[in-house]
């Protein structure tokens, strides 16, 4: 496994967080933070700080509520503007004034709100499977899995479960794979179970009437131009269709790519040949323009 160390910063309302600091280069190019999805934590980013840490340095939190971060006493802070201010205080405690987001689904849209509030902050930005429209089919199968605990008596068993509700997402992968991904989103209670590793009320505001409705987020794709962009799709996805990810692409203009991972779901793990092409692109124009 790639090195990394640990490091902690504490939230506005006092909750001691987690993230992963993989080491770069000392030539001065920006780090990237990378943001990840709902139920996801930072060793989400493994796959990926496999093929970039030593040359470029990935800073992996953990959101609050998930992996080594505390959970929140009010699981209605379980919302993006509330994760945007917990990683405001870390970038301020590490003192980064440029970076290039990293966004994974939840992610993408912590780093839309990036871009609508302190667009010179980023370098560059990556939005994985996510965009200012997001389907509804999508919408209710997270709806549907979210806070629903889980409990496997070994890593097999956990694999295996991963594959039987997500085989549509990766139809290519093989046990190891899902063994791997059991090890990103799991861990080891005291019991000797493996149990999903976040809180399980992160699924609260999902629930509460309306809470699906919020801000046109569409005027943000405005934010994004003369900054390299990233939107990367999952062929199979069903939370960002194809032409919303198109309609992206025309509003940001010509510094977005628009790439399409085949035979991936929601959403690609950012090692997929086609996902690895399309991220060193972004991070050439981010260095070269």
């Amino acid at each position: 496994m790639t090195q990394f160390t640990d490091g902690y910063w504490w939230s506005p309302d006092g909750l001691r967080l987690h993230y992963r600091d993989y080491a770069g280069g000392d030539d001065g190019r920006p780090p990237l933070l990378c943001l990840p999805g709902l139920t996801r934590n930072a060793r989400d980013f493994e796959p990926l700080a496999e093929h970039l840490a030593g040359e470029w340095r990935l800073i992996c939190p953990d959101m609050r509520g998930r992996a080594e971060s505390a959970q929140a006493k009010d699981p209605m802070t379980y919302v993006p503007l509330t994760y945007l201010q917990d990683i405001s205080r870390l970038i301020a405690d590490l003192a980064i004034t440029r970076f290039v987001a990293v966004g994974t689904s939840l992610g993408g849209l912590i780093t839309m709100l990036i871009a609508a509030t302190h667009r010179e902050w980023l370098a560059g930005a990556l939005l994985n499977d996510v965009g200012p429209k997001l389907e509804a089919d999508g919408l209710d199968r997270i709806r549907a899995y979210v806070g629903v605990g889980q409990s496997h008596h070994s890593w097999v068993h956990a694999a295996r479960a991963l594959e039987e509700a997500n085989r549509d997402i990766h139809p290519r992968y093989g046990l190891e794979q899902w063994l791997a991904m059991a090890k990103r989103l799991y861990r080891l209670n005291s019991g000797g179970r493996v149990v999903l590793d976040y809180d399980m009320r992160v699924a609260e505001p999902l629930r509460v009437t309306g809470g699906e409705a919020g801000v046109d987020m569409w005027p943000v794709m405005a934010a994004f131009r003369d900054i390299p962009t990233l939107i990367l799709r999952g062929e199979r996805s069903d939370l960002l269709s194809a032409a919303t990810a198109e309609r992206m692409a025309v509003e940001i203009g010509s510094g977005a790519e628009l790439v399409t991972v085949p035979d991936v779901g929601h959403a690609p793990v950012l090692d997929e040949p086609e996902a690895l092409a399309a991220v060193y692109r972004l991070l050439s124009r981010v260095l070269h323009g």
